[in-house]
This record gives structure tokens, sequence and C-alpha cells, in this order.
């Protein structure tokens, strides 16, 4: 279980995968993307057309076409993907999920809430999209739930 919703999770992975192929000087295409993040390719598809929107990511038809990132995108805060997916949510709701929770009207939860969810949303600020290339290309961290040995 993870704190992000599903489509946040394939979007976050997604861009980690650009941006450590554009290090690499590669574009990649939706199904390349999808098959080595294990995700759906119609459901990404939707995904990296909004964080494309959000100028996020950028695309390039035709051949030699596909995703990518500029080298001043490596800088865009993790917190601008997720917001790019699922708004501000996760940087104010509630905890628990309720409407009315509030400074003035607060759930059982909201103060030891708030505190976690103000260190999430530093720690997102903080980190960028291209943070983690070179681990990712050395193989020191890991893009899927499943773990694939190497010879």
């Amino acid at each position: 279980m993870g704190i992000f919703s599903k489509t946040c999770e394939y979007g976050l992975r997604a861009v980690f995968f650009i941006a450590q192929s554009s290090q690499e000087n590669k574009r990649v295409s939706i199904k390349e993307i999808a098959e080595n993040i294990h995700s759906p390719e119609a459901f990404l598809g939707k995904i990296l057309q909004n964080l494309s929107r959000a100028r996020i990511i950028r695309s390039m038809k035709g051949p030699g076409g596909g995703f990518y990132l500029d080298p001043e995108d490596m800088n865009t805060p993790l917190s601008e993907v997720v917001k790019a997916i699922d708004g501000e949510s996760l940087f104010v709701g509630c905890g628990m999920g309720l409407e009315f929770c509030s400074e003035q009207y607060p759930c059982p939860l909201h103060q030891e809430f708030k505190s976690i969810r103000n260190s999430l949303a530093e720690m997102l600020e903080k980190t960028t999209v291209g943070q983690f290339n070179d681990d990712l290309i050395k193989g020191k961290i890991l893009l899927t739930k499943i773990h694939v040995k190497t010879k």
C-alpha cells in the first residue's frame, strides 16, 4: 500500500523512467514506459497526456519521437507531479477524509496528520524529478514492485 493514488503512483514512476531515459538521450514510447513500470498502457496514456499538458514532461511525434524531459525539467519538484495528477488534496486534505475538518473543527487525527502531511509536502517540494537518475541507471533503486534479477 502506498500513500499516493494508483494514478499518481504510475505517474511518478513514468516521470522517473522518462527522466532516466532522457539523461541517456533517449525518447521513450508509451509502450516502452508501460512495460518498464508495469502499468496498463491505456491507463498510462491518459496520465502522460495530463503530465504533458501540465508541462511536466514533453513529447515529440514522428520517427525518433516519444516522451522526454529537457535538462531544466529535471529540476521540477515532485510536488508538481503530484499536483498535476491528484490536485492539492494530499497537501491540504483530512487524514480521515472528512470534508469539515479544519483548524476550527478538527477531526481526531488532525494535529498528528497535519504534521505528517506537512513533512510529506516539504519532502516532495525539495525532491526533484532528476534527483534519482544515477541510482536508477545503476540499478540501485527500482521503479516497479517486481524485482527482476539480472544475470
